[in-house]
């Protein structure tokens, strides 16, 4: 019988499933554990989605060292380093079957449903989800017209990927104590599964190689789509400041002096500007 992510995660986070050897009670549980478990919850809910021909007798996962579960027939089929996994020989579809996708898009609704951590902190309760984020960075790719040595249509597809391992994860930010690295590796492994889930092929690649450019920044597409993350999150300050009254100082300066493109730092300096002008008629 089906059982969807929602009520999985429900049970879960009622105490009817224990993913977590951590959450025993012998162990502090803070935030950092906190995030593991649900991570592996969100794993865990890969594994109902998959054939039952990919999953093993005993239900499912084993379990790695540091406490990670791994997907049942995938040891060694995707290196955490984000490098793709030799094709065994033969073609290989440019799309994938009917079940991997409905599958990797059931996962993708994570996304939906998960609201960004930084607002989250700030006590917003309808904060906006990580595909908002990604979706209006995406718009932000699209509306930007041409521009040299730019291809735009890229732009937008690696907006739409550049958060998606977060299915998985989380939005892990600093406020979660995990160290950068750690954060990238879990991203990266979360991707490869999530790849796997699709059942491999060009799209699953296309993906890989979307998400790793732009962790990199190792392109002119990348530098634009990291500036538009950035863009995107002042804009969202700006809104919430104006719906709540509040003033989010903190965003502004995480960014300041960190945008790499022309377009990134005129959409910054046109956002400050009217921050600035509301700011200044507050005060008066």
């Amino acid at each position: 019988m089906g059982v969807s992510t929602a009520a999985f995660n429900s049970l879960f986070l009622r105490g009817g499933l224990n993913l977590c050897p951590s959450s025993s009670g012998s162990v502090p549980w803070n935030s950092a554990i906190k995030l593991n478990c649900r991570e592996e919850c969100r794993r865990a809910t890969i594994i109902m989605h998959q054939p039952q021909s990919l999953r093993s007798v005993s239900s499912g996962a084993t379990r790695k060292a540091g406490g990670h579960v791994a997907l049942p027939g995938t040891e060694g089929l995707a290196p955490e380093n984000g490098a793709r996994p030799e094709n065994s020989g033969g073609l290989r579809s440019s799309s994938p079957s009917p079940s991997s996708a409905i599958d990797f898009l059931m996962l993708c609704q994570e996304l939906k449903t998960t609201k960004r951590k930084g607002w989250v902190n700030q006590g917003l309760e309808n904060a906006e989800s990580i595909a908002d984020h990604m979706y209006r960075m995406a718009v932000m790719a699209l509306i930007a017209g041409d521009l040299p040595g730019i291809n735009r249509e890229r732009c937008v597809k690696m907006a739409l990927v550049h958060d998606i391992a977060e299915a998985i994860v989380g939005d892990i930010t600093p406020s979660d104590g995990i160290p950068k690295e750690e954060k990238s590796r879990r991203e990266r492994k979360a991707l490869d599964e999530m790849c796997q889930l699709l059942g491999g092929g060009l799209r699953a690649e296309e993906i890989s190689e979307l998400w790793n450019e732009y962790e990199n920044n190792s392109s002119s597409e990348a530098n634009l789509v990291k500036d538009f993350d950035k863009v995107e999150l002042i804009l969202q300050a700006l809104e919430y400041e104006n719906e709540h009254g509040k003033v989010w100082e903190e965003f502004f300066e995480s960014t300041k002096g960190k945008f790499q493109t022309d377009i990134g730092k005129k959409w910054a300096a046109e956002i400050h500007a009217r921050r600035n002008k509301r700011l200044d008629h507050t005060c008066k």
